[in-house]
C-alpha cells in the first residue's frame, strides 16, 4: 500500500501488535514502514547528532526500517520530529511524515478464570494498568494520524 506507517515497539526482537493485526486483518503492508523504539538515556539531554539510530533489521529492501529514537531524562520525547532528523538513504527511501499513519497497540485486560493469582490481585493489576499515560500525548503524535490496533488478554 502506498505511504508510510509508523509502529511504536519496545525494541526490534518482535513484530509490533498493531503491524500483525493490521496485516492479518486488513491484509496490507505500507510501502514504507518505520519501527519506533524510544531510549530514556541517564543523561538529562541527547545531542540531536545522537537523536537516532537506523537498523534495516537484515533485509536493505523490504521497506521496513527499525528506528531507535533517543532522549534524556529531561526531555519530552517528541516522535516524529526525531523522525525527521533520519536521512532518506538509512530508511530505503523517504519517509512520507507529513502524510504518515501513525498504529498503536492497545491491550484490554480481563480477568480470566485461570488460578494464577486471587482475583482480587486480577482486578487491582487491571485497575492500574488504566493509569498510564497517553502515548499520543507523551511522544507528541498526531492525533488525527493515529490508528489503534487491539487485542484483549486474559489475567
Amino acid at each position: 500500500m502506498p505511504g508510510t506507517a509508523i509502529f511504536l515497539n519496545r525494541g526490534k526482537e518482535t513484530a509490533p501488535l498493531a503491524m500483525r493485526a493490521n496485516v492479518e486483518h486488513n491484509h496490507v503492508r505500507h510501502e514504507h514502514v518505520a519501527i519506533v523504539s524510544i531510549v530514556t538515556e541517564p543523561v538529562p539531554r541527547v545531542p540531536e547528532e545522537r537523536r537516532v539510530a537506523v537498523d534495516d533489521l537484515g533485509y536493505a529492501d523490504d521497506g521496513i526500517t527499525h528506528v531507535t529514537a533517543r532522549f534524556g531524562y529531561r526531555e519530552t520525547p517528541d516522535v516524529p520530529r526525531a523522525l525527521a532528523l533520519l536521512d532518506p538513504a538509512a530508511t530505503e527511501g523517504r519517509l512520507r511524515l507529513g502524510q504518515a499513519s501513525y498504529f498503536r497497540s492497545r491491550s484490554e485486560l480481563r480477568v480470566g478464570d485461570e488460578p494464577t493469582m486471587a482475583r482480587w490481585r486480577k482486578r487491582l493489576f487491571i485497575a492500574t494498568s488504566y493509569l498510564t499515560a497517553d502515548a499520543a500525548d507523551s511522544f507528541h503524535l498526531p492525533r488525527d494520524r493515529i490508528v489503534i490496533m487491539g487485542s484483549r488478554i486474559e489475567v
